[in-house]
């Protein structure tokens, strides 16, 4: 009797980290536990250059993501180049395969920024990022956060979408 197996592309994914300079973002992105940060400046003269095998990389995780995936944007600056690869990685990320996963992007504010936003400033804040969402397939949050020059989180509120 013959039997026809029907197997899944299995993709061996290992996770990306890439060390920040005074132009790129550190890239910290850990196919295991479903972490995926950005920290530091993100104004590269190439955007392509550095963003292109990240993306590559956010499409291959899309197949098989963890049930939880947290993408992290703790950039304290960033030009309009990086902006859009990071949107192409967020609408990848929002139509994961996986439909019963979770989405959370982290977006990172300095406290005093986040202390003075009333509820529209903050409602503009997180626009740009469910526009690039599309039509989801899976649940997505977006948590914003008030940071001290430290780092350390001060105050935070979360949406979901």
């Amino acid at each position: 009797m013959n039997r026809v197996y029907n197997f899944k592309k299995l993709i061996k994914l290992e996770s990306i980290k890439i060390s920040a300079t005074a132009k790129t973002p550190q890239v910290d992105f850990n196919h295991l536990t479903g972490e995926l940060v950005f920290t530091g400046r993100s104004i590269p003269e190439n955007a392509a250059k550095l963003y292109e095998d990240v993306l590559k990389w956010v499409k291959d995780y899309a197949e098989q993501p963890n049930l939880l995936t947290n993408f992290r944007l703790n950039l304290e600056y960033f030009n309009t180049p990086s902006i859009i690869w990071i949107g192409r990685m967020i609408k990848v990320l929002s139509s994961m395969k996986r439909t019963d996963a979770t989405l959370i992007i982290h977006l990172y504010y300095d406290i005093n920024d986040f202390a003075n936003m009333d509820s529209e400033e903050l409602t503009d804040a997180i626009s740009p990022i469910i526009d690039m969402t599309g039509t989801p397939t899976v649940s997505i949050g977006i948590k914003i956060y008030g940071i001290d020059a430290e780092g350390q989180i001060l105050k935070e509120t979360m949406a979901l979408i």
